[in-house]
């Protein structure tokens, strides 16, 4: 009874069930004013016309489309409720004028030295257009100067975090999706507190949602008595609103403007497999050393004054960084708010851009129409599409989701893999062993459409061996899935997971 107790007065318990007050009340009075008042079924009629116009004519993904679309029609009133308050990405001015600010300041301050964009167009012509596209449309410079590092663990990648921590002199910028009081963050957070104590700037952004049954509520003050700075990201409110949807999935680490971190990894013990509840936890990293870190200290103090509706002082924080890795790095953020599908379009053309061999790690395969569509002509166009899903899920109904989009993908000639040992949250894509992704983009539409998502483009740099040997290495761990496995797949289990499938935009 005491953990019932616990579990009731819980923050994301509390607000959870007042947001479905308000939705039930709108519900039930609009659909109790139609009974009574005749001529307010016409309005309803009217105002459901009215959106389904709207999203037929609105710039969104075709499949996020028809899922509002059908609760819309099939749920009038419901569906209407729902997606005023919690679908699209609607802007105040406000936010865009605040959206704005940070675009400017991140294209000022992160320039293109062109002798790079000519040395990788001269490099590969093909890498120079995808490099390009992120140049343009997300203002991320192409580096050639930067060392990088892949961990294809957590208990490779804290190690070595932790390490480089001890070493800051200046500043400590994080920016996380979760964080979590745990024998990770304990470690983490000792070494922030002396440096702190030291006078090293110390700043953390987390997402509220990400971390509502992870920290108490009242976290940033204890941090800030002991000289760290905080920003919560779009805070859990009890209030229904289309921002909810809207979450910061960014994972980014700076240390002195000299070394920075990145990957799927969140500041949580199952991210270094202690206590994970899906059998082994497999997850993949990121060190950068050189001068493109400096585009991931841009990246993190843009956010940062995005929430704290402030500006930063960027150039006080660019240091002298010459590394000597070999190739080219481009890390790159994404948002959901700029009508731009920066993270979708980086991997449409990394797809578009294999010859021979496409890898792919992901946690969940929630496709839309383009991937689709890419992912199934480059296999039929000779190119060895592998991708590797978990084998033990944390979503029972994203995993159904991810396994309805078997057949089309295998029927293709795409080669699924399911890795056997527990949960895979690499977020990581190989084409040709010689151009990457990784970071922290999902393959589902919560992450391509409405998530702040950031990773780093490679093309011949120096991890893109360790990571193909990450893939070789993972592959014989795996079950593999063939298209006469998924055509055996009970008619009662197929037809749940098409009805599963239908609402895979708002998974």
């Amino acid at each position: 009874m005491r953990n019932l107790g616990k579990l009731l007065f819980r923050r994301v318990v509390l607000i959870s069930l007042g947001i479905a007050l308000q939705l039930c009340a709108m519900v039930f009075f609009l659909e109790e004013l139609a009974l009574v008042r005749p001529w307010f079924q016409g309005v309803m009629l009217i105002l459901r016309v009215g959106f389904v116009l709207y999203l037929a004519a609105a710039r969104m993904d075709a499949s996020y489309k028809v899922a509002w679309l059908f609760l819309i029609l099939v749920f009038p009133v419901a569906g209407v409720s729902i997606y005023l308050f919690m679908g699209g990405n609607r802007v105040s001015f406000r936010e865009k004028k605040r959206l704005s600010a940070v675009t400017h300041c991140t294209e000022e301050h992160l320039r293109q030295d062109f002798a790079v964009k000519n040395a990788l167009l001269n490099e590969s012509p093909s890498a120079a257009k995808q490099s390009g596209y992120l140049q343009k449309n997300a203002y991320s410079p192409v580096y050639a100067d930067t060392e990088t590092e892949y961990f294809s663990c957590g208990e490779d990648f804290f190690p070595r975090m932790l390490q480089e921590l001890e070493k800051a002199e200046q500043f400590i910028f994080l920016e996380y999706f979760i964080v979590e009081d745990g024998y990770l963050w304990g470690k983490i957070l000792s070494i922030l507190k002396e440096k702190a104590a030291h006078g090293v700037d110390v700043r953390l952004i987390y997402d509220d949602f990400g971390c509502i049954t992870r920290l108490p509520a009242r976290y940033p003050r204890y941090l800030r008595d002991f000289g760290i700075s905080v920003r919560v990201f779009n805070p859990f409110l009890p209030i229904v609103s289309g921002r909810l949807n809207n979450r910061d999935h960014r994972k980014i680490l700076v240390i002195d403007g000299k070394v920075g971190f990145t990957g799927g990894m969140n500041l949580a013990d199952e991210y270094m497999n202690r206590g994970s509840r899906f059998g082994y936890w497999k997850d993949a990293g990121l060190l950068l050393k050189g001068s493109a870190v400096h585009s991931m200290t841009v990246q993190f103090l843009s956010m940062w004054d995005f929430v704290s509706k402030q500006t930063s002082d960027v150039e006080s924080f660019r240091m002298q960084n010459d590394g000597d890795g070999c190739g080219f790095v481009q890390p790159f953020t994404d948002s959901p708010l700029d009508n731009e599908s920066v993270g979708q379009t980086a991997l449409l053309n990394l797809i578009a851009g294999a010859q021979k061999t496409l890898y792919i790690m992901t946690p969940y395969l929630v496709l839309d129409d383009c991937l689709t569509t890419a992912l199934c002509n480059s296999a039929k166009s000779g190119v060895d599409v592998r991708i590797i899903t978990p084998g033990v899920p944390d979503k029972w109904y994203v995993y159904s989701v991810t396994r309805f989009s078997y057949r089309t993908l295998t029927e293709a000639g795409v080669k699924i893999y399911e890795f056997s040992p527990g949960f895979l949250h690499s977020k990581v894509f190989l084409a040709d062993g010689e151009t990457a992704v990784v970071g922290t983009v999902n393959l589902d539409y919560r992450s391509l459409y409405l998530h702040f998502e950031n990773a780093v483009w490679m093309h011949k740099s120096d991890c893109l061996q360790a990571i193909r040997a990450d893939f070789e290495t993972t592959f014989p761990l795996c079950r593999m899935v063939d298209k006469e496995t998924v055509r055996k797949t009970p008619c009662l289990v197929r037809l749940g997971r098409a009805i599963l499938n239908l609402f895979a935009p708002m998974m």
